[in-house]
């Protein structure tokens, strides 16, 4: 199919990108093009006017600043894939971004793309409610700082004004020498995943000094089992446990399985990733 009939525009300055978010009606913003692109060739979205944010090199960046790695929300999967800030401060999303698609997804693929379309299986979304990163969005009156915990209003549906253009996410470092995995399970390489954890462990003298664990593909939003880990030991046990409140998460089917199926996929993810996290503790 081929997409129906828009006005196309590139701002060259995130002033200009507003500007026209601001002054057009009905329009989408376009950055990699991964979901919006088949959406339109679908006539699932119909915007009179499509605002192309490639050529605006303000949004593509990688660094580290004030405890946290910044990123502009045009940078490309690929670059985070690539980028030896990001394996070696943030090993995590390096691992969860080798689940995302494939290369030629990766290649175009942005984050800042991926955290407004909020697909419930996307990897870099689960990642970012995992550390609990910072969402900035501007507009004409300035910039707003979201949680990400507030991020996601419902399924898909991301806390931004009509008038708003997430232009930077922020990631909280850890510690270094933290435990850390992210592993999914889907039904090919490169499908949406059934369900995935990401996993971050940090122990100190024996015992769990903090601890991070989120669940994505069950529902419209990640989710975190209600078990607390702080303060314990890092025994079998635990990590049973653990994946066992999976079974208490909100689920809904969808066209291929059932909800009780995620919820049993989700346990085995996360059983996998503590043990892979406490074991990539254990070698530091």
């Amino acid at each position: 199919m081929k997409p129906p009939p828009f006005s196309y525009h590139d701002p060259r300055t995130v002033e200009e990108a507003i500007g026209l978010l601001n002054t057009l009606e009905n329009a989408k913003l376009l950055a990699g093009g991964q979901s919006l692109m088949p959406m339109l060739n679908m006539r699932y979205v119909l915007p009179d006017h499509v605002i192309d944010l490639n050529k605006i090199p303000a949004l593509s960046y990688i660094r580290e600043t004030d405890g946290v790695i910044a990123f502009g929300a045009m940078t490309r999967q690929r670059d985070i894939e690539f980028s030896d800030l990001v394996k070696s401060r943030f090993p995590i999303i390096h691992e969860a971004i080798l689940n995302v698609g494939h290369r030629q997804t990766r290649n175009r693929g942005t984050l800042g793309g991926s955290l407004c379309q909020l697909d419930p299986s996307a990897e870099l979304v689960t990642v970012a409610a995992a550390v609990d990163a910072t969402v900035v969005v501007t507009s004409k009156t300035g910039m707003r700082e979201i949680p990400f915990a507030d991020f996601p209003l419902g399924l898909m549906s991301p806390a931004i004004e009509p008038n708003e253009l997430l232009t930077a996410v922020r990631f909280p470092l850890w510690r270094r020498g933290h435990g850390f995995a992210f592993v999914e399970f889907a039904r090919r390489h490169g499908d949406f995943a059934v369900a995935s954890a990401a996993v971050l462990l940090e122990m100190r003298d024996g015992r769990i000094a903090r601890a991070s664990v989120t669940v994505g593909g069950l529902d419209s939003r990640p989710q975190r089992p209600d078990v607390s880990l702080e303060g314990l030991e890092a025994l079998p046990t635990l990590f049973a446990d653990v994946a066992q409140a999976c079974d208490r998460l909100e689920a809904m089917n969808d066209a291929n399985v059932t909800a009780g199926y995620k919820r049993r996929v989700a346990r085995a993810m996360v059983l996998r990733a503590l043990e892979k996290a406490h074991g990539r503790i254990a070698k530091n």
